[in-house]
């Protein structure tokens, strides 16, 4: 009879275990966590629908989906992306579930401009940034975890570093639930900045000349993280590496590095069979037709070379001031290395970027349209265009913008002055 007592006991005991720790991944999975994994997920049939409600508080019930099939593989994410349209007409309400998605291309300008984002906008609760800390806090107004800023200065690289478009629409909105322990829809604001093509190329080229890696890049796309791309070198690094090495290397992320990044890499494939000869040409039409198409819709970009244009169309399209101007540097190294290379390297730069070229011509385009656009729009445009331009009292920053070294001025750089900027 004990015998049995125990035994009920035991099996009692199970029970009551097993129930508590059912109750506690409930708790867990009610708070993102245990749904890491299905949120992170780069599986590939996702949407990214392009806002035009009217009203900021109602979140759209049937987004716009695009279909999508790599690897025989179905998922969707639905996100609400803002366009430039509604972003303008409507502005950025850091208060409600609007959220800025910094989607940064190395050696654009990206890190300067990321630090302008958490320590300058002029705003009533700015983001806290302790000193010794490289991160910062920009939480909305009256909350303890809620961000509107998702980048590397705010949240971290939480979709990966230098997380590119096919990972940001995929994995930010797991990543902010995951962070702040609450799932919700939320209304996002995808910005970027792009470089001349030759420029960030030879940028880039340096920085991995001294050292540089991105090792910590994952490349998720279409369910999986591309582990196993090939690297330019062996050992840890590319040290001292020569550019004609640099260039022949057919695997180099660094060639066409803004179309790549800014498409939605699932429509080729992801990284399978990555540069090889197979289909290049067909592949490298949809990635630079997707390109071009993401940031068309996206609610903000700027260009490096136009810094006082760029700043002006983020403030008038977010409502949303800067307290110092952006500083147009006259040079960079990345000038200095063009100075010293032959005409035949230059065109042997230019061809490797091609697509980046054209994604640029595009983009300084759409930048003169935007800017047109927000002029004609604006009663107070003279007053401060000149804020931009001619700051008087307004501190001037010293810092230069992409490489943090000048240079003496170099030809090669594109001046601001060939920016359209008639009848002002």
């Amino acid at each position: 009879m004990k015998r049995w007592v125990k035994m009920i006991r035991f099996i009692g005991g199970l029970c009551l275990v097993t129930l508590l720790g059912i109750a506690y991944i409930s708790y867990l999975c009610r708070n993102s966590l245990c749904l890491a994994p299905e949120r992170f997920s780069l599986s590939t049939k996702h949407s990214v629908s392009a806002s035009s409600s009217s009203s900021r508080s109602e979140v759209p019930s049937s987004p716009t989906s695009t279909a999508k099939l790599v690897g025989g593989l179905a998922s969707t994410v639905n996100i609400e992306s803002v366009a430039f349209k509604e972003a303008y007409e409507m502005g950025f309400d850091i208060t409600d579930r609007d959220v800025i998605v910094f989607l940064h291309i190395q050696k654009t300008g990206g890190t300067t401009f990321g630090r302008h984002l958490v320590r300058d906008l002029n705003l009533e609760n700015p983001c806290n940034c302790p000193r010794k800390r490289k991160r910062c806090d920009c939480f909305r107004p009256n909350t303890i975890n809620e961000q509107w800023l998702f980048s590397r200065y705010s949240t971290g690289w939480k979709c990966g570093l230098h997380a590119d478009w096919t990972e940001l629409t995929d994995c930010v909105e797991g990543a902010l639930d995951e962070y702040e322990g609450l799932a919700r829809k939320r209304r996002y604001f995808f910005i970027t900045v792009l470089r001349d093509p030759i420029h960030r190329y030879l940028s880039e080229f340096r920085h991995v000349q001294r050292g540089a890696t991105w090792k910590g890049a994952r490349h998720f796309c279409g369910g999986q993280e591309f582990t196993s791309l090939p690297h330019c070198y062996k050992g840890s690094n590319w040290t001292g590496v020569e550019l004609d090495e640099f260039m022949n290397c057919s695997y180099n992320l660094a060639h066409n590095r803004q179309t790549r990044m800014l498409a939605d890499l699932t429509l080729a494939g992801c990284y399978t069979g990555y540069n090889t000869t197979t289909d290049q040409l067909e592949r490298d039409r949809i990635l630079l037709q997707s390109a071009k198409k993401n940031l068309a819709r996206m609610a903000y970009f700027g260009l490096t070379e136009q810094q006082a244009v760029s700043q002006y169309i983020f403030e008038q399209t977010f409502h949303l001031d800067f307290e110092n101007p952006f500083d147009q540097a006259n040079a960079t190294l990345s000038a200095q290395a063009i100075a010293e290379l032959t005409p035949a390297q230059i065109e042997r730069v230019r061809q490797l970027n091609s697509l980046d070229e054209e994604l640029l011509e595009f983009a300084r385009q759409l930048l003169q349209e935007r800017f047109q656009l927000l002029k004609r729009r604006d009663p107070h445009f003279r007053q401060n265009w000149l804020r931009m331009v001619h700051p008087f009292n307004y501190p001037k920053m010293t810092v230069c913008v992409v490489d943090f070294s000048c240079v003496k001025e170099s030809p090669y750089l594109p001046s601001m002055m060939n920016f359209n900027l008639s009848t002002m």
